[in-house]
């Protein structure tokens, strides 16, 4: 990603000397990075607001709840891992932080929730089909409240940032629909053969499975 900013960088000037444009490419550069510093500081307030709301729904077990009322989506989309993994509250509290469009909260406790996936890993050189389906759906991103798009577009002074809500939610909606229904298909497609116990075992999306 590094490299491909690079190159943009370096096109632009190169083609701002060519046009004869150099002082307008400096003078985009230079309010660009003042916008980026506005953006950032507006960020922090709604930021520390919504982490706040999670670290309450936390302590007071609102997420437990949350995990509950989800627990048969889940339990179906994630058949393999036990009831009692913490895996499946770590998922809970991942997806209420996407809802809420806290993605950088969502990241950490992703991650916090593979770590738990790996757990139930038979092949830990492989991702199962649990960890798959996680990243999938996390990837998607579905947003009731995009908070983070709302501040930043608060943060450049647009008059109306919750019209933002509507279209964002049929989005991500139907990313967040098609990131299951995609995982769910190519999870049947991959099998493999490992040895284990002396013997080759069947093992599909990470778990064991029985073949003829």
């Amino acid at each position: 990603m590094n490299y491909i900013f690079y190159f943009l960088i370096l096109i632009s000037i190169i083609a701002g000397a060519i046009n004869g444009k150099l002082s307008d490419v400096v003078n985009a550069i230079l309010s660009g990075a003042e916008l980026s510093v506005k953006v950032a500081f507006s960020l922090i307030g709604i930021m520390a607001f919504w982490l706040g709301i999670m670290k309450i729904a936390e302590n007071c077990g609102l997420i437990d709840i949350i995990a509950k009322i989800i627990k048969p989506v889940t339990k179906r989309l994630f058949s393999e891992i036990p009831e009692n993994s913490p895996a499946l509250g770590d998922i809970a509290m991942n997806f209420s932080a996407n809802a809420l469009g806290l993605t950088n909260a969502a990241t950490p406790i992703g991650i916090k929730a593979m770590e738990e996936l790996q757990k139930h890993n038979v092949d830990k050189k492989s991702a199962s089909n649990a960890m798959c389906m996680l990243l999938a759906i996390n990837t998607a991103g579905f947003q009731l409240i995009p908070a983070t798009v709302i501040a930043v577009l608060i943060g450049i002074g647009y008059k109306n940032p919750t019209e933002i809500i509507a279209p964002t939610l049929l989005v991500t909606t139907i990313a967040f629909i098609s990131a299951i229904v995609f995982a769910k298909i190519f999870e049947k497609f991959w099998q493999k053969q490992i040895p284990l116990n002396g013997q080759k075992q069947c093992l599909k999306g990470g778990e064991l499975c029985s073949k003829k």
